[in-house]
């Protein structure tokens, strides 16, 4: 059967409406529209079938109901200069998002391999596994492109811990989440809309210089070079339980902290002072551990006791870095030893002021003058 062929004829039907539109044929059914005039007609027999040549034949044919739809749809989104076509697009990739999806404990599975085969440290992957470990807890089953930034948000608020835990565990949901993006299992970071929590830091506490030279005396001789190489050297109690008496240099009076025993993963060379080269050197070895971590929490403990003083948060490091500053007065020096890359963080975080005169006494601090004898004595009872 041949195709109609659309065309105004003139229809005697109607005196109103002597014109009309036939031989077009939309979903398989016949379609006349009247006019008044023929010029309305041709005209509007061209708009249509250009409309349908682009669009297709349901741009004449839409359903009452989807017209209906679209207009308050388009309304709806006018304030926001969106159109029904942004936000189809946007839906599509939701619903693609959702199809290619997981559930969050398999995105942890996947997450933790990654950072494991891009040989991140034992401590940062422990930190990631009791951190997402307790997010799972509640969040497991769930599709990662379903969770809503509030539902993450009303987690994070619910933990009742301070406020620079909660931004931890932010932190390392914002990059498993960023890590979903990438892989298509979710269509936005939902983690980055949530609120982080306002840290109010107090001013960092650090040891006297008689408090230190009192540690170093109370404590368990084998627990000194972590003491001294803390609190003179200020290396990060992870990098001084990695480091090896090889990369002690006491001649050269260097500290190699190389890239993997970093917590950047930026290689440096820490200065070694005149009294930290006067406590490491009776326990210099060529090589070997410095301090083992499971000896360390003992020894600290058996310190604060014998010496009767409770041990702030990081005292070694703060110390290191108040002392130093106030000392050589080089910002971006000390913040160099310490290993950061601009002093930023060395006054947000790390630095008390403390006064000139305490700074030299902290670098006079030093052991006692018998220390190398009964070092060697401690080692000899040790060996037998």
């Amino acid at each position: 059967m041949r195709k109609p062929i659309p065309r105004v004829v003139r229809y005697p039907g109607s005196e109103t409406s002597p014109f009309v539109v036939e031989g077009l044929r939309v979903g398989g059914k016949r379609t006349r529209k009247f006019f008044p005039t023929r010029r309305a007609a041709d005209a509007w027999l061209r708009k249509t079938l250009a409309r349908i040549a682009k669009e297709g034949e349901g741009a004449v044919h839409m359903p009452e109901s989807l017209r209906v739809d679209a207009v308050a749809c388009a309304a709806r989104l006018k304030p926001y200069g969106k159109t029904i076509a942004d936000a189809t697009e946007h839906f599509l990739g939701y619903l693609v998002a959702i199809s290619r999806s997981c559930t969050v404990t398999d995105l942890i599975a996947l997450f933790k391999a990654s950072k494991t085969q891009d040989g991140a440290s034992e401590r940062y992957l422990k930190d990631l596994k009791n951190r997402l470990d307790t997010f799972a807890v509640d969040f497991g089953s769930f599709r990662v492109a379903e969770i809503l930034p509030s539902q993450i948000d009303d987690w994070l608020r619910g933990l009742k811990v301070a406020a620079q835990t909660r931004n931890n565990f932010r932190t390392v949901l914002r990059t498993l989440f960023g890590y979903a993006v990438a892989r298509g299992y979710a269509q936005e970071n939902a983690v980055a809309k949530t609120a982080k929590a306002k840290v109010v830091r107090g001013a960092p506490e650090i040891f006297t210089p008689a408090q230190m030279q009192t540690v170093l005396e109370k404590a368990p001789r084998d627990f000194v070079p972590y003491l001294a190489i803390g609190a003179f050297a200020g290396l990060r109690s992870a990098e001084i339980e990695r480091l090896d008496w090889s990369e002690i240099d006491l001649a050269g009076k260097l500290i190699h902290i190389k890239a993997e025993k970093s917590k950047s993963a930026q290689r440096r060379l820490v200065t070694i002072s005149d009294n930290l080269e006067a406590w490491l050197a009776p326990h210099s070895r060529k090589v070997g551990q410095v301090a083992d971590p499971e000896r360390v929490r003992v020894a600290r403990a058996k310190t604060c006791k014998d010496a009767k003083i409770k041990w702030p948060a990081n005292a070694l490091r703060h110390s290191y870095a108040s002392y130093h500053l106030a000392q050589f007065k080089n910002a971006a020096a000390t913040a160099a030893e310490l290993g950061h890359t601009s002093p930023t963080m060395l006054y947000k975080h790390y630095r008390e002021v403390v006064r000139p005169d305490a700074a030299a006494l902290w670098w006079k601090v030093m052991p006692p003058a018998d220390y190398g004898n009964v070092v060697a004595f401690s080692a000899e009872v040790v060996n037998g």
